[in-house]
């Protein structure tokens, strides 16, 4: 068991009158890898809130360790007006960003006082480096330029930015919020690699099921107000719940059957009731309460046929389109057949939700035409949400379509019943839009799309924001689905569950028919850049290579004085750093137990700071 970092007790949290979490107590340890796993509106994000001191608790109580540094990545970040990518990233309240922040502002102020006090802590710090080491983390980031303002960035750049910012502090804790949103798959790729090989403690939310397998090695599971802990990943923590879930209703059947013996004990012999034990009284209402426990879970109720699709489905002939210079579509030409499902993917900004806009009619083409069969019934969830009046009610979404509501062969509902089915009790019909979680929308939104018993659905990022519960039973509703399906998605999972092959946005309006799944096509593409790695290059090409190699040696600049001062630092920093190592490898062999402890966690941070270190000398004695 590592160090503790952070313990919880006895934690509790409601909203309004209802309990999110009660009671609940369970410890962060140094290293450990955490995902939180619940369904909307239990509480995640209340939680990662108040262990990042951003929220307080009702009762209970936070522990950190003294001087835990923790990094807090929220669900949508905020940045204030005006702002550039470089300030943004300053914006933690860090001795390092500070430092940083001090030594501009002093620079801009030509205050020499302020600039010998600002270089000093620069020095101290380390920090001369951190704006090239922030453009080289951005840049694996898809993020390019420090000096634009955040305002024009999209929201999956946005989150980019604050993920820099955060990881780039390096905390001792790093707590994120579902991370992945919005992000290219590319870049959830690149985080999840980071994640893996990182040594930073991590306690994150996500519905990413792929990163959650992958990155963690514990999972705490938030469930009817208490918490349960897996010491495993995320498979790991499938088998163990189904199996908690047996032993509860195993258990509950049980004392079912104890009740009905005791009811009937209770029952005999009424005018002797005074004379009865009065344990064994008070043992059957505590049993009584104990059986009127319900382990069901309610579940979205999605069970909406499709309607009747013909053998004509839709034509894509020559279809291009561009927006100035930058080409969308290029002479694309498809026939779609029945019950086709085809995943859409592709970097941001390829254009993907435009070419499922002209699908729909709601962009035009520049050339070509669609031709679509007479029966086919579009159903189009949008990323961007259902276009609803804040301020009306959830059951006004309904009643604004439809009064009465007839799907699977006829079967009619109320609005109200209908809306049951997504979870969405009388009392939350009676919300206001505005004040719906993400995922209450989502399910909302899924709601009045599915309502008109559509036979050819189109999902633009339909994962953002949904329960992985929620997840779950979309992915088995679309896999049994009497109709086409065409799905953006950024969760590999998700895909991989649902497509049987794949639509490719390379860019310059070239798409690839990929006939498999997304972790095949991955494969398949790192097995050809595997190959494309292997081949011999042609003589002249090495040569060339070898001779523009030459003269950038030649060419390395010299030291800056502030590399200077900082290589002489590190100099005497690497020697008292091995002595203190040497020490403590010594203290294994002949400490006692309580020194070998202390010895063994002050060894294990040693030594990556060392290592750090290290590497930075050598980088600047290249220079020397």
């Amino acid at each position: 068991m590592g160090v503790s970092l952070l313990q919880v007790e006895d934690l509790t949290k409601s909203f309004g009158d209802r309990l999110l979490f009660g009671d609940v107590t369970f410890g962060i340890n140094e290293g450990d890898k955490t995902g939180i796993v619940a369904r909307n509106g239990t509480g995640k994000t209340t939680l990662l809130r108040i262990l990042a001191g951003r929220d307080t608790a009702d009762s209970g109580r936070v522990v950190p360790r003294n001087g835990l540094r923790i990094g807090y990545l929220e669900q949508l970040p905020q940045f204030a007006d005006g702002t550039t990518v470089l300030e943004a990233c300053l914006h933690n309240d860090t001795p390092l960003t500070r430092a940083v922040s001090e030594y501009r502002a002093a620079t801009a102020a030509a205050d020499e006082t302020r600039i010998a006090a600002a270089l000093h802590e620069m020095d101290r710090l380390q920090a001369w480096d951190f704006e090239d080491r922030l453009q080289q983390l951005l840049t694996q980031l898809h993020i390019t330029a420090l000096d634009i303002p955040v305002s024009q960035l999209s929201g999956g750049q946005r989150k980019r930015v604050a993920l820099a910012s955060v990881i780039l502090d390096n905390p001792d804790l790093l707590i994120l919020d579902e991370p992945t949103n919005h992000l290219d798959i590319d870049v959830i790729e690149w985080l999840e690699n980071y994640l893996s090989r990182s040594r930073a403690t991590l306690l994150m939310v996500t519905h990413d099921r792929y990163f959650l397998d992958r990155v963690c090695n514990r999972i705490i599971e938030i469930d009817r107000t208490q918490i349960f802990t897996y010491e495993g990943n995320y498979d790991y923590f499938l088998r163990r719940r189904a199996e908690r879930y047996e032993a509860l209703a195993a258990e509950l059947d049980r004392n079912r059957n104890t009740l009905r013996r005791e009811q009937e004990w209770m029952r005999r012999q009424p005018q002797a009731r005074a004379g009865k034990a009065k344990y064994r009284i008070d043992a059957f209402h505590d049993l009584k309460q104990r059986t009127q426990v319900d382990y069901t879970e309610r579940n979205v109720n999605i069970g909406v046929d499709s309607s009747y699709i013909g053998s004509k489905i839709f034509e894509a002939r020559g279809i291009s389109k561009r927006f100035g210079d930058k080409t969308i579509l290029d002479g694309f030409t498809y026939t779609f057949a029945r019950y086709e499902k085809v995943g859409l993917i592709g970097a941001n900004g390829v254009g993907k939700s435009t070419f499922v806009k002209m699908l729909l009619g709601l962009v035009p083409q520049d050339s070509g035409e669609w031709n679509i069969g007479e029966t086919v019934r579009f159903g189009y969830y949008s990323q961007e949400g259902v276009e609803l009046d804040p301020s009306k009610r959830v059951i006004d979404a309904v009643t604004d379509i439809a009064d009465d509501i007839r799907i699977n062969g006829g079967q009619s509902f109320s609005p109200m019943q209908f809306l049951k089915r997504f979870l969405f009790e009388p009392a939350d019909q009676q919300k206001v839009i505005g004040t719906l979680s993400g995922g209450e929308r989502c399910r909302l939104q899924l709601a009045t799309v599915l309502m008109r018993s559509p036979n050819f659905l189109i999902l633009d990022e339909p994962t953002n924001d949904l329960d992985i519960m929620t997840l779950g039973i979309l992915e088995d509703y679309l896999r049994e689905f009497h109709g086409c399906v065409l799905v953006i998605s950024h969760d590999r999972f998700f895909l991989d569950s649902i497509v049987d092959h794949l639509f490719v946005m390379t860019g310059e309006g070239q798409i690839t028919d990929f006939p498999g799944s997304y972790t095949e096509w991955r494969e398949a593409e790192a097995a050809a850049a595997r190959t494309e790695s292997t081949k011999p290059q042609p003589k002249a090409i090495v040569e060339e290579t070898k001779a523009a190699k030459r003269p950038q040696r030649e060419r390395a600049p010299r030291m800056t004085f502030a590399e200077r001062r900082e290589f002489e630092a590190l100099t005497a920093e690497i020697d008292a750093l091995t002595a203190e190592r040497a020490a403590l490898e010594a203290t294994f062999t002949s400490g006692s137990p309580e020194e070998i402890r202390t010895a063994s966690a002050r060894y294990e941070a040693l030594l990556p700071e060392l290592d750090a270190k290290e590497l930075r000398w050598l980088e600047l004695s290249e220079k020397e």
